[in-house]
């Protein structure tokens, strides 16, 4: 059973992700928070899987939040609930240890999707925002690695696929191989260019493809 803890200031949104949660037969949801003071108590005495994160919050916001449970509690990972406006908030919240983000309309079955994949190690980008994170981030900070020219061709489709935004269940599908070979091929491009995550991979492949 994977153990979520909602934050976010609206009463209506926390009880409407917790309806479309709870009837998921492998997810629970354990606690709720209003802001972002109150979910670092709560994550503490609760010490849930996933932590579902508004960013936009009174006392204290999700950013502050998100790194302050990251330091105390590195084990619980945080997944940004997010609107178009708040990219700016994502990237912070995503530099200081958040595990990906969601818009707050994606639908159940999509959400559920993004805990599980979380809760296994992977990141989750949703759609939209990535785009915008990417286009307002200075491609001139983003060299090309000598050890770019040692990516195998297919570690080279896999890298492109991850630029593309796509989840490793989305790069077995389209390169027919299985998604444990997908996650090895992610393992080693990130292992040969020396990126902590597939987020610096898709970003780097992003602007090597403007430059």
């Amino acid at each position: 059973m994977i153990r979520v803890m909602l934050v976010d200031d609206q009463g209506i949104v926390r009880e409407g992700l917790s309806s479309l949660l709870n009837v998921k037969p492998d997810i629970e949801v354990i606690g709720e928070a209003e802001n972002g003071q109150v979910a670092i108590e709560q994550a503490i005495e609760l010490q849930p899987d996933i932590i579902l994160m508004d960013m936009r919050m009174p006392v204290m916001d999700g950013v502050a939040a998100t790194e302050a449970i990251r330091q105390q509690a590195p084990q619980i990972n945080i997944l940004v609930l997010t609107t178009f406006d708040d990219e700016d908030y994502v990237s912070q919240a995503m530099r200081l240890g958040a595990k990906g983000y969601l818009l707050k309309d994606t639908p159940s079955d999509e959400l559920a999707e993004a805990i599980r994949a979380v809760h296994k190690g992977y990141t989750h980008l949703g759609p939209g925002l990535f785009e915008k994170m990417i286009a307002a981030t200075p491609p001139t900070r983003m060299e090309s690695p000598p050890e770019l020219e040692e990516l195998t061709p297919r570690e080279r489709e896999v890298l492109a696929l991850i630029a593309a935004g796509h989840s490793n269940r989305e790069i077995a599908e389209a390169l027919f191989i299985s998604e444990r070979t997908v996650k090895n091929h992610v393992n080693s491009i990130l292992k040969r260019l020396n990126l902590r995550d597939r987020t610096q991979a898709a970003i780097l492949a992003t602007h090597l493809h403007q430059r």
